[in-house]
């Protein structure tokens, strides 16, 4: 099932009324600037998505920096923005699609299928001379149905599991300074989940925020099985979200997320932690 969209296709949709655009972008450490860039042009009836107060759940011991949020949380912020089982949701961001992704992942791990990501940041938009605007955009709820559906979902105990008996691959999406523990700028243990795999999530994207291709997209995972699960990872279940979103465009489909990712393993005090390059003999 594809997943993304180009702008071509959006320009040639913008209108439909069964078509809700959502503006995802978000930066972590200036968690106020997207909203900010949003007031101050989108693309014409975008409503606006908050990376930790929408797309996310609140913060508590476990589950990570930006948690799962429950699913009737879900339900009323994807209502409010006038979603319902009719919607063909297109997220965007301008981030190489991080945080569009993540919008992506939970409209399908609630059940929504036609929800994709706008193939190009919001900067290619805006150079490419298509719309935008500073009109706020009234926007009529609709009723949005959450169906969870847990083969999109891995849970701290799935994850034990794959440390313990390699029930599943589990893929780092972080950079490698992150991954081999020898950097740690976020959060307050370095170091990876033991056994984990390094796929930098931002090796599926080209300049501008594009995403590769399918063909492409496979040649990077060409080491793993497609029948064999897979468990996706990185700080606090975020950029983890592209390389699912990736997978599936090249035809892997037992793929799940670690929503709490890295910064919830660490919430453990008894979780190990591995750190090093797992390639090298020292």
């Amino acid at each position: 099932m594809a997943s993304l969209v180009s702008h071509e296709w959006l320009l040639r949709h913008l209108h439909d009324e069964n078509t809700r655009i959502l503006d995802c972008r978000f930066w972590l450490g200036d968690p106020a600037k997207g909203a900010s860039l949003y007031r101050e042009d989108h693309i014409p009836g975008a409503v606006y998505m908050d990376l930790e107060r929408d797309l996310s759940g609140p913060v508590g011991e476990h589950g990570g920096r930006h948690p799962l949020p429950s699913a009737a949380q879900a339900a009323d912020v994807f209502s409010r923005a006038g979603i319902d089982d009719t919607t063909t949701v297109i997220a965007y961001d301008d981030q190489d699609g991080a945080m569009a992704a993540r919008c992506w992942w939970l409209l399908r791990y609630l059940g929504h299928a036609r929800a994709y990501v706008l193939d190009g940041n919001y900067s290619e938009w805006k150079r490419k001379g298509n719309p935008v605007t500073r009109a706020i955009s009234a926007v009529p709820p609709r009723r949005f149905q959450p169906r969870p559906d847990r083969s999109w979902l891995a849970t701290v105990e799935d994850v034990r599991a794959a440390v313990r008996d390699r029930a599943a691959v589990l893929i780092d999406s972080r950079e490698w300074k992150r991954y081999a523990g020898l950097e740690e700028p976020i959060d307050r243990r370095a170091g990876r989940i033991p056994g984990a795999v390094h796929r930098f999530w931002k090796d599926g994207v080209t300049e501008g925020g594009y995403w590769k291709s399918a063909v492409e997209q496979a040649a990077r995972f060409a080491d793993f099985d497609r029948g064999q699960p897979l468990i996706v990872y990185c700080g606090s279940g975020v950029t983890a979200c592209p390389n699912v979103l990736a997978l599936h465009e090249a035809g892997y489909h037992n793929v799940r997320l670690y929503v709490g990712s890295f910064s919830d393993w660490i919430s453990y005090p008894n979780h190990p932690i591995e750190t090093g390059d797992p390639s090298s003999d020292a």
